[in-house]
């Protein structure tokens, strides 16, 4: 005959009699008399969302009743709706969504904004709606968040059109009824390696050469559009750039004269590449490899001329130092006192390795007899 149930403080409930709605239920102990079995009742919690299709019918049947539970969001095509409960963003409604918002335990706001005229989120709105508890559907497909790097510069795009080109931060787009995109360009020099290729000079020696480029971009638009990759755009261009330089020099000439080569090759790539937003700033060769027998006749030549110019600087010492001895001889033939001084030196050296000397007066020669017996340069008068 009775019903008794509990609405808790979190719950509202919904009386209904023959499928119709009578009222709403409080929180509290709620007891029925329905002797017959005409009523049934239904709990929601009336912290969020009123997601239930008697929603929408007590909004337009009961408005005085609606008004005084939840609140009604209805958003405009080109619009977009941000539900706050509590000064917080809780759930986003796209263009053409109905959704119902327990207000009885919440104070709920409701913010508009026109997609269309303002696509993007200023930098608080993009940080309360990334905290959103609730979100109707979910934040990811309604916002799009674009991060910027130091040093970097991103193109966004509306559905392939180019939209702005922002620099680093965070930024967030309203992604209803369009598909955001971007692109990130570096605006550092970029280094780009072009490995070792084969390329046969003019004097037919095949050659394995391996440059290093610089790229920088300087319009990050131009870099982004013109082609669909810059950097493999510049690796091709010297590719071509140092095949025509190599192959319009013998071998000699590219191993002495590595400058010219270089600037050749810069000068090649700078006139080809046109105006598309970026520049070569540095480009050089930095390796060349030669093949394995090549390689050895090369070292047998370079042995052979640095063999040739000892001998020739052998030579030179040779010929200054008999020259020198010449002209000392000439100086001591008609100078009696030289010639002595460098009989003395000579004798110094000679009895450097001599540990005694005895002399005997009685022999009658001295001191001065030795002397002239050990070291003579020439017969004396």
């Amino acid at each position: 005959m009775y019903y008794t149930f509990i609405v808790s403080e979190k719950q509202r409930g919904l009386l209904i009699r023959d499928g119709r709605f009578i009222r709403m239920l409080e929180p509290g102990r709620q007891r029925i008399f329905d002797p017959l079995g005409r009523y049934d009742f239904e709990l929601f919690d009336a912290t969020g969302i009123f997601a239930s299709p008697w929603a929408e019918l007590i909004a337009k049947r009961h408005p005085e009743i609606a008004a005084d539970y939840f609140v009604t969001v209805r958003v405009e095509e080109g619009k977009v709706a941000v539900v706050r409960m509590d000064g917080r963003a809780s759930a986003i409604v796209r263009p053409g969504e109905t959704v119902h918002v327990w207000s009885v335990l919440k104070t709920v706001e409701v913010e508009m904004f026109d997609v269309i005229a303002q696509p993007r989120l200023t930098r608080e709105q993009l940080v309360a709606f990334e905290k959103a508890t609730t979100v109707l559907p979910s934040t990811l497909s309604n916002i799009a968040v674009v991060s910027v790097g130091e040093a970097e510069e991103t193109l966004v795009f509306f559905d392939g059109e180019l939209i702005e080109t922002v620099g680093p931060g965070r930024y967030g787009y309203w992604q209803i009824g369009r598909k955001v995109t971007s692109r990130t360009v570096d605006m550092r020099p970029l280094p780009v390696e072009v490995t070792a290729q084969e390329i046969l000079t003019r004097d037919k020696v095949s050659l394995r050469v391996t440059l290093t480029a610089f790229v920088k971009v300087i319009d990050v638009r131009r870099a982004a559009l013109s082609t669909p990759d810059f950097q493999a755009h510049v690796y091709k261009l010297v590719q071509f750039a140092v095949r025509e330089a190599i192959g319009g020099r013998t071998l000699d000439e590219v191993l002495n004269d590595r400058v010219s080569v270089d600037r050749q090759i810069v000068d090649h790539v700078r006139a080809a590449i046109g105006d598309i937003g970026v520049a070569v700033p540095e480009l050089g060769i930095k390796d060349v490899i030669l093949p394995g027998d090549m390689r050895e006749l090369i070292n047998r030549v370079v042995e052979a001329e640095k063999t040739a110019e000892a001998n020739l600087i052998r030579r030179r010492e040779e010929t200054a130092a008999t020259r020198s001895l010449l002209n000392t001889a000439k100086l001591m033939e008609g100078n009696p006192v030289l010639l002595r001084l460098k009989e003395l030196e000579s004798l110094e050296r000679v009895t450097e390795k001599i540990g005694r000397i005895d002399v005997h007066a009685s022999s009658g020669e001295g001191l001065n007899a030795i002397l002239d017996r050990l070291v003579t340069l020439r017969e004396r008068d």
